[in-house]
């Protein structure tokens, strides 16, 4: 059975991967002034942060429509036995009800909401990948993706809580919690949504913080995908991380990939972000 994976442009894996295993991405709109762009298209998340740098006003993204993922299926539908969708939380786009919708077109497309985004979607990409490689069927897989992603963790550490307040994604009160003077909040994806879960005075006491609730969550399950993702025009932030928290992967991790957060997600948590996503140990 042939079985194709695919996602929304908020699913983050790195370049080499995304060749690798083929996964397609359905591009969501990023909007910077008058202009539209194809996320990871016509646009790559290195020049949504130059334009904001440049004192550009924060884009605005907006999902692919019911025409546009019923357009994106089509053609793997018919090549074939199986396509299975792997969407942005529910809670966070209307991605996910929109590829519903499409899907009821096609007998042989499935779509998960993932209940995450970005390197979080990533990962289950990457396990819904390793799962056929196994041998299971497109139906199985669905229910396997539906309760595996309870234990996908994503972690974040933020410069500034004002890029998710000004898209929504996250509320005022929230915003004004995390907003005192060099206070870099340490944000989860529960159930769908994006919850503030600590607060740490500098990048230092950040970085530990991090690693504090990465243990917190039950520990990191090694034997499965593990993925680092940072924001903005450079990674010198998530490397310094890596270095401070070395205990954490040293004897668990041979490697660890990384990637840049994409243009959609990565406007919402602005510049200067670095996230952590894995499995939780069962």
């Amino acid at each position: 059975m042939r079985i194709k994976i695919t996602a929304d442009s908020t699913c983050d894996l790195s370049e080499e991967l995304l060749a690798q295993w083929d996964i397609a991405l359905m591009p969501m709109h990023i909007l910077m002034g008058e202009d539209s762009y194809l996320d990871g298209v016509t646009i790559h998340p290195a020049d949504v942060f130059a334009y904001v740098n440049a004192g550009g006003k924060m884009p605005k993204s907006a999902a692919a429509n019911l025409v546009e993922y019923t357009e994106f299926f089509e053609p793997f539908a018919k090549e074939c036995d199986a396509v299975i969708h792997i969407s942005v939380s529910s809670k966070l786009s209307s991605c996910y009800q929109n590829a519903k919708l499409a899907a009821e077109d096609f007998a042989n497309v499935y779509v998960v909401d993932s209940g995450t985004a970005a390197i979080g979607t990533g990962i289950l990409a990457e396990y819904a990948l390793t799962c056929i490689d196994r041998g299971m069927d497109a139906a199985a897989l669905v229910r396997e993706l539906t309760e595996k992603r309870e234990d996908v963790c994503v972690l974040a550490l933020v410069d500034t809580l004002e890029y998710l307040k000004r898209g929504g994604r996250i509320s005022k009160t929230t915003a004004l919690a995390g907003g005192l003077l060099n206070i870099k909040p340490v944000l989860t994806i529960e159930k769908g949504e994006i919850l503030l879960i600590g607060k740490a005075r500098g990048s230092r006491q950040g970085n530990n913080l991090l690693v504090e609730k990465i243990r917190a969550c039950g520990g990191i399950d090694f034997q499965l995908p593990i993925l680092l993702g940072y924001t903005g025009l450079t990674d010198v932030f998530l490397k310094k991380y890596v270095e401070d928290s070395r205990a954490l992967w040293e004897n668990g991790a041979d490697g660890l990939e990384s990637t840049l957060i994409g243009g959609v997600i990565g406007t919402h948590a602005g510049p200067g972000a670095i996230a952590v996503a894995f499995f939780r140990r069962g």
